[in-house]
């Protein structure tokens, strides 16, 4: 039903002041992952924590917030400090300073630029130039956060309000200014709105195949650094002026044990607070919850306090509006549960508007599992694939054999397994599909831990054949196929349509395949798409601190089904309609 708007490229589109834009340095094109299937660069996973993308953001902020102390604020008051511990020598941990809630930063070259832009500080002038830049981050004057949760298709869309500050760069002068929001679960981009002065910008989904009126420049202008953020860079911003943006994005409603909940970047540093003597501060959240079904609703609990202004049927609205020190200093958080004894759902009906890019209605049919204790999943017959290539030596590959473990023992009695290990070779544990005992268990945790040695290249296409043609007799159980990986293989075109072909013709035996990517330069689309087309879970880890966990976490996802080969004879009424995916999947909200 939804297409995540990060397969689409973005681009920004200014209302341009011929003033400012003949000496624009920066494109303003947002270029996040195209709509094809591309390889990723050669690096993958390292073993190291934080990738160093991600350290040399938060290095430049570093330097950004050392820059801002030469400010002088409105009453003689210095800028605001941050956190205890920014000596260089001594800051061992930077996750700090990554990202927690939308934001905006003067990316600063010039260190002269550098000043109040009301009161100067009339500080020693700097020479010399910044290379890489500064990022100071601006400080947020308002803060409007609206969330819309749709329980029947397992989304929430999010819509954020602000007003940001250019306070560290002299009424002279001006600068880029870079804006960054952090997204939630399977956070994608919808649209972003920036207008500064007599300018605006905005993004708009453009289509990758029609390139012949729209140059795409490089991402370093803006689009995804990684899964969790879109980033984008507004040109030649000058001192003391305001930057309103309107941002949407996308996220997945977890559930869990009966229990819907969101959790939506909201963490403001102390340091984009302005002086509270001079700005009064206001935090509005909206938050709208349709639960598709008229069954009783029981709230679980919110990181706010939310006032519960209307309930209408199946769509509960609550507010939270009030006067603050300073800006939210944790994320917004908020759960409920649905009751029902037994099965239920309903279905949702989306019109088209004048401005999508698809203008055809669309409907979603969901399913509510219920509470009722006795039902029991289907018994599973998984086949497990690891990449053991090269560059999954060290702490990767052992979080993945410490969560294989784990997986291995919550099969039970009934279910059926077997494990391949691929690099330019492939290994399996046994030739055919093994039943699940304790004795077969701990000899495939022995088989693992002999064989589970990181060396050579990838070859995916071979291992997931050969699973499929273990599963071929999958002595009725439900078939599944786990696929972890770190890197990018060729021709991934034709491994999807290869797939979806053999998945076509073994009809409602074909099996899952749910994929787990590991790293920021794995092929993360090619793995969603994959599992898209099976009726399978996508899932990924960035470092390898989360490896096990999230592994643990898709396992349990993927393994949960209750309802499958459902089929719909309402289209055939229909002249034409499009199912997403490939093969319909119900196994989201029954998981």
């Amino acid at each position: 039903m939804f297409r995540p708007a990060h397969e689409f490229p973005t681009k920004t589109t200014p209302k341009t002041d011929p003033r400012r834009t003949s000496h624009s340095q920066i494109p303003t094109t947002s270029t996040p992952f195209p709509r094809r299937l591309a390889s990723s660069p050669p690096s993958r996973l390292a073993s190291t924590s934080r990738p160093a993308m991600e350290e040399d953001f938060a290095r430049a902020v570093e330097d950004g917030l050392k820059l801002s102390k030469r400010l002088v604020h409105p009453g003689g008051g210095p800028s605001p400090r941050p956190a205890a511990g920014m000596n260089r020598a001594a800051a061992t941990d930077l996750s700090s300073l990554m990202p927690a809630a939308p934001m905006a930063y003067a990316v600063v070259v010039d260190p002269g630029a550098v000043d109040s832009p009301d009161v100067p500080s009339y500080q020693p002038h700097v020479y010399g130039r910044l290379d890489p830049p500064a990022l100071i981050p601006l400080q947020m004057r308002e803060v409007d956060l609206r969330v819309d949760c749709a329980a029947g298709c397992a989304v929430a869309e999010v819509t954020m309000r602000v007003r940001w500050w250019v306070h560290c760069i002299t009424g002279s002068r001006d600068c880029h200014c870079r804006v960054v929001v952090p997204m939630g679960e399977q956070g994608s981009i919808l649209g972003a709105e920036v207008t500064v002065g007599k300018r605006s910008y905005k993004t708009h989904v453009i289509d990758v195949e029609d390139q012949s009126t729209v140059k795409i420049t490089k991402t370093e202008s803006g689009g995804l650094s990684r899964r969790q953020f879109f980033s984008m860079t507004i040109p030649q911003v000058g001192g003391g002026e305001n930057i309103f943006a309107t941002i949407r994005w996308s996220q997945r409603l977890l559930y869990d044990n009966g229990q819907f909940s969101i959790d939506i970047p909201f963490q403001f540093p102390q340091y984009v607070n302005p002086l509270p003597k001079v700005f009064m501060k206001r935090e509005k959240i909206e938050l709208t919850v349709n639960t598709g079904v008229s069954k009783e609703v029981l709230l679980q609990g919110s990181s706010h306090p939310l006032k519960e202004k209307s309930r209408q049927g199946e769509k509960l609205h609550f507010l939270h509006e009030a006067v603050v020190e300073n800006w939210s200093n944790q994320d917004f958080t908020f759960a409920y549960s649905v009751y029902s004894g037994d099965l239920s759902g309903g279905i949702l009906v989306q019109p088209s508007t004048l401005r999508d890019y698809d203008d055809r209605d669309m409907f979603c049919i969901f399913l509510l599992p219920g509470n009722n204790k006795k039902r029991k999943v289907f018994r599973k017959a998984a086949v497990f694939i690891i990449d053991t290539s090269g560059s999954m030596q060290g702490k990767p590959l052992e979080n993945v054999k410490n969560a294989m473990s784990t997986a291995l023992s919550e099969l039970v009695q009934g279910d059926y397994f077997n494990i391949i290990t691929f690099n330019d070779e492939l290994h399996s544990f046994s030739s055919c599909l093994e039943q699940v005992n304790d004795n077969m268990i701990e000899k495939a945790k022995e088989w693992m831990n002999a064989n589970f040695i990181a060396e050579g290249g990838t070859d995916i296409m071979h291992p997931l054949s050969e699973a499929m043609a273990l599963l071929s007799n999958s002595h009725d159980a439900l078939p599944q196929i786990f696929l972890v990986t770190d890197g990018s293989v060729e021709d991934e075109r034709n491994i999807c349509h290869s797939v979806k072909a053999q998945l076509t013709d073994r009809g409602y035996k074909s099996p899952r395949i749910s994929t787990f990517g590991l790293g920021s330069y794995c092929n993360h689309y090619f793995l969603r798409m994959l599992a898209s087309i099976s009726k399978g879970h996508y899932d990924a880890a960035f470092d390898t601190g989360s490896i096990e966990g999230r592994m643990l976490q898709w396992f349990h996802k993927a393994s949960s089904t209750i309802v499958t080969n459902i089929s719909i004879d309402a289209t055939n009424n229909i002249q034409e309609f499009e199912v997403s995916p490939f093969l319909v999947n119900f196994s989201l909200l029954l998981t």
